[in-house]
């Protein structure tokens, strides 16, 4: 993309999203992307509170739970907020927090694979610590940068 394609792609209105979506399918990748990385963590850190979608505590490595100064149900407390936090910051600047999301999930995968019998869920965490990868990737077309280079580096 030329630099007038990239600033176009940075200052459209919200009623050229749509076409967008239609016509730029790496757009509509990055929206797709950004939209699951907001709603999935959210979901999940809610999740830890309400306890409808498993018993979360069992996907700590005894190790892990040996480490640290509370409950295991505790710690999936603190788990829940950083999840919700990483989801907000996902829908507010996807640009620097899908790496966020990344390291987060390379941190339980390797609390899962310390852990026999979770080795399919870590396998599903890093297919998804290679889409927050991807979705970094495409933000850095299409979610401006906090600090330009180009314009004298105010903020945007």
């Amino acid at each position: 993309m030329n630099a007038p394609a990239l600033r176009s792609a940075h200052t459209s209105s919200s009623g050229n999203v749509w076409q967008r979506v239609r016509t730029d399918p790496a757009y509509s990748a990055f929206l797709l992307m950004r939209i699951g990385f907001t709603v999935l963590p959210i979901w999940m850190g809610v999740d830890k509170f309400v306890g409808g979608l498993t018993d979360w505590p069992q996907y700590l490595a005894p190790w892990t739970v040996e480490l640290l100064p509370f409950s295991a149900q505790t710690a999936m407390y603190v788990v829940g907020v950083i999840e919700i936090v990483a989801g907000l910051a996902v829908a507010i600047k996807p640009r620097y927090a899908a790496y966020v999301v990344a390291i987060w999930l390379a941190g339980i995968i390797l609390n899962l694979l310390t852990w026999s019998g979770f080795y399919d869920v870590a396998l599903r965490d890093f297919g998804l610590l290679l889409a927050a990868l991807t979705l970094a990737r495409l933000a850095a077309v299409y979610d401006p940068a906090w600090f330009g280079t180009s314009s004298g580096g105010g903020a945007r």
